[in-house]
């Protein structure tokens, strides 16, 4: 099991940071090999259900997501949104919190332990390094993206 957390200030309102983050479909614009397809009907809300196929033809595996706790950022309490992974290989959870930062920017924290299996734990610290830079960089991408 990896467990790992990445913060981020990023020059937008809380609202727009949000959005830029928890559009699902906007995810496969900015991880390589990765479709997402959202299984139930709009808006997004707790019980959501969307799947991050990732790979390329029998070497892609499915990362299936359900949103445990939606609460959108309001003037007075800060944004955070829970997802179980729930998928065949890929098991954990993330968070992705927005809080209002220094000079008017929005603080963004994307806290994530993830299990892939069959991966033995022997790897967890090439999976961590390499779930912190895809995700990383993931998140700057997203945070720049109109």
């Amino acid at each position: 099991m990896v467990t790992f957390q990445l913060e981020r200030t990023a020059p937008l309102p809380l609202d727009e940071a949000w959005r830029r983050l928890t559009e699902w479909p906007r995810h496969a614009l900015v991880v390589p090999l990765t479709r997402v397809s959202v299984v139930t009907p709009p808006p997004t809300r707790t019980g959501t259900v969307f799947v991050a196929r990732s790979g390329i033809g029998p070497l892609a595996f499915d990362d299936r997501m359900e949103v445990t706790l939606w609460r959108p950022p309001t003037e007075t309490l800060p944004g955070l949104c829970r997802l179980e992974k729930r998928g065949r290989f890929v098991r954990g959870w993330a968070e992705i919190e927005v809080l209002p930062g220094p000079g008017g920017r929005t603080r963004v924290l994307w806290r994530e332990e993830l299990r892939v299996r069959p991966l033995p734990a022997l790897l967890d610290p090439v999976l961590g390094a390499a779930a912190r830079s895809v995700f990383g960089r993931a998140v700057n991408q997203l945070l720049r993206r109109p």
